[in-house]
């Protein structure tokens, strides 16, 4: 792979040379195929177009020094997969076959895996869609799971620098009730027109607030939120949030750093007494926060202009696991 800018690589789609497909047919998932087409024939009236039965996942391989290869959390991806299939009444798919599929994509395209010192990464994309035909609104009886990979660079331009939020009350990702703790597309179709305004005005995500009242935060449109104060790492608790497998991972290493971890509610008027402020999750590890605008007070919320102490330390420590730069204490890395 000569000819790729290993270092401006950019967090964007980039054709591979293989992805791996799997049909859910009769009740039961058949044996995985190879693919070298980026294409997929779909029924005009599949589940997926009409009435959004769609899941995804998003997680990353690593080469390290050693020049091995390394699959951060794939059983969480896999168990929230699972997961967000029970939400919306798709067919589910064993941890094992998830697993089996993600191990085979990336080692059919492992030319593609970007070399250490790049710090950039494999981006590892299952996908799960309804493709039987239904016009009435009821879910499909077949499904296509599928496995592709591109080599990225970091998901927000700037790296691991501080960047702007924006909190716009017009807008919601989730409703209290609905999907915003499954990984379906739909949620993310909703936040874009507010992730439009935001980048806009030049901030990097919207900060929501919970859909019902408008008091607590809920989290970032792409990542989970949390506020480092008085020695304690706060990270909302909402059943509209993604569950994050980073935020879970930052948690563990929070408490083993020293630091108290609370899940739970987080009021609005709290932003005021964080001392650190980080968006979390598959993408961009950590985006440390310097400012959140209150767009319908016109007030700010401050927090300095470079990467809290914190959120620098457990940055390090996880991406030192990701590329087996540090003990992996937890099993959290899949050798290949």
């Amino acid at each position: 792979m000569d000819n790729l800018d290993w270092q401006n690589l950019g967090f964007g789609y980039r054709d591979t040379d293989y992805n791996i497909r799997c049909y859910y047919r009769n009740g039961n998932w058949g044996e995985l195929e190879i693919s070298s087409s980026n294409i997929i024939n779909m029924h005009i009236a599949a589940t997926s177009l009409h009435y959004g039965q769609e899941v995804f996942e998003g997680l990353k391989a690593f080469k390290g020094k050693d020049g091995k290869i390394r699959i951060f959390r794939m059983d969480e991806n896999a168990k929230r997969m699972q997961f967000s299939c029970e939400g919306i009444l798709m067919a589910n798919i064993s941890v094992e076959k998830f697993k089996e599929a993600v191990l085979l994509a990336v080692k059919m395209n492992e030319r593609f895996v970007p070399p250490y010192e790049s710090g950039a990464s494999l981006y590892i994309r299952p996908l799960m869609v309804g493709t039987s035909p239904e016009i009435g609104v009821k879910p499909a009886n077949e499904y296509l799971f599928m496995v592709f990979v591109m080599p990225v660079g970091p998901y927000f331009p700037e790296g691991f620098k501080p960047t702007d939020l924006i909190i716009m009350r017009n807008y919601d990702r989730a409703a209290p009730q609905g999907t915003g703790k499954y990984k379906v597309g739909g949620n993310y179709a909703a936040s874009m027109q507010a992730g439009k305004i935001a980048k806009n005005q030049g901030f990097s995500a919207v900060l929501y607030l919970d859909s019902r009242e408008k008091k607590y935060i809920d989290e970032c449109g792409p990542a989970n939120f949390f506020g480092i104060k008085n020695n304690t790492y706060i990270t909302p608790l909402s059943d509209s949030i993604l569950p994050s497998i980073t935020n879970k991972s930052l948690m563990v290493l929070a408490e083993e750093m020293g630091l108290k971890v609370e899940r739970r509610k987080v009021p609005f008027e709290e932003l005021s007494t964080f001392e650190e402020i980080g968006a979390c999750g598959t993408a961009a590890v950590i985006s440390p926060i310097k400012g959140i605008y209150d767009a319908d007070n016109d007030k700010w919320f401050s927090y300095g202009t470079e990467p809290g102490k914190w959120s620098t330390k457990l940055y390090n420590k996880l991406r030192a696991i990701q590329y087996g730069d540090e003990p992996d204490n937890y099993n959290w890395v899949e050798l290949i």
